[in-house]
């Protein structure tokens, strides 16, 4: 018994010396700096909306002859269908199933210039299929090409535009989802003073970035494709609108194909707080850039900005009246979005 509580005692001893010995070996942690993958590549977006938009006004063949219930209404082209007999429409699909029900009554609630009105409206029967039809054409997706600013791999998200796609109204589009491609640029339509350019360029259906899952006011973010390779592209470490400085940087981006090339520019304003994400004001001052886009132009969008080695942000906007100048969205914005 004595030799256990000596032996109790000095395992305490021990264990005490152990516990100084450590006290004065402290353990620093340096945090890793938070990598990306660099986009500046083309992508190809397909969007379902959350709104109906009237694009066209036709007529059903009933065993009556022709008719438009649509026209007869009062329904015009850029009506966007709010909902049919109270129940909310979100897509194409849902005016043919809700009017595939029998009601006595039908009404539609259409919103025009920002006012809801209600039209009453009675379907016609298709004399073919014998299915109710209202005598319309609407569009429920958006279709477009944009560049892809980065890619987290590390929690499967990538992010694009830098900034919303909206409506001629300039009102953000809410989506369900949408499905993103790779692209290739084919053609290139220079932009002018006035006139801003184009990036032409093909969806290749068989490579998929991933899925959209959210339009916001600082772009089209989603969900990355547990197939999608990132072998080929380039880690790069994040930067901070704090640390950026006038003066020098560079965009990557694409006028051909799917190569992404490095281009000089410079810096000319910055501006943290701004309310419209515009935190920076940016000068194209590479040559062949210049010489083949004449700047920036519409699909370049996204394109990441580069300052001593970090990631500091994206293109959003061309000036009109001088496509070598644009805004720049800062890269804290667009990861605090999602």
């Amino acid at each position: 018994m004595l030799f256990r509580k000596k032996l109790a005692k000095s395992l305490i001893i021990l264990f005490s010396l152990v516990i100084l010995a450590f006290s004065f070996s402290p353990v620093y942690v340096h945090a890793q700096p938070e990598l990306l993958y660099l986009g500046g590549f083309p992508a190809g977006f397909t969007l379902s909306t959350k709104t109906v938009e009237v694009i066209g006004i036709c007529d059903v063949i009933t065993a009556k002859g022709m008719e438009s219930p649509a026209r007869n209404c009062g329904i015009k082209n850029g009506d966007i269908i709010v909902s049919i007999n109270g129940r909310k429409v979100e897509s194409a699909a849902d005016i043919n199933k809700i009017i595939a029900d029998d009601y006595k009554k039908y009404n539609i609630t259409v919103n025009r210039s920002g006012e809801d009105i209600t039209l009453d409206v009675t379907p016609a029967k298709d004399l073919a299929s014998g299915n109710r039809r209202l005598g319309l054409l609407v569009k429920d997706t958006i279709s477009g090409i944009g560049t892809v600013t980065y890619i987290d791999k590390a929690n499967n998200k990538f992010a694009s535009l830098g900034h919303p796609v909206a409506d001629l109204k300039n009102n953000l589009i809410e989506i369900n989802g949408g499905t993103v491609f790779n692209c290739l640029i084919y053609e290139v339509k220079k932009g002018a003073r006035g006139a801003p350019g184009e990036l032409h360029g093909a969806f290749e259906s068989n490579v998929i970035l991933g899925s959209a899952k959210l339009n916001c006011s600082c772009g089209i973010y989603g969900d990355l494709n547990s197939n999608y390779d990132t072998s080929k592209l380039v880690k790069i470490e994040k930067g901070s609108v704090d640390d950026v400085s006038i003066g020098k940087a560079c965009i990557y981006t694409t006028l051909h194909g799917n190569n992404v090339k490095r281009y000089d520019i410079s810096i000319v304003k910055t501006d943290k707080d701004n309310k419209d994400n515009r935190n920076y004001v940016i000068k194209i001052d590479d040559k062949e850039l210049l010489a083949g886009a004449g700047g920036i132009v519409q699909g370049m969008s996204g394109s990441p900005i580069v300052q001593n080695g970090k990631l500091i942000g994206a293109v959003t906007h061309v000036f009109v009246n001088d496509p070598t100048r644009g805004y720049g969205i800062s890269i804290d914005k667009m990861l605090s979005s999602y």
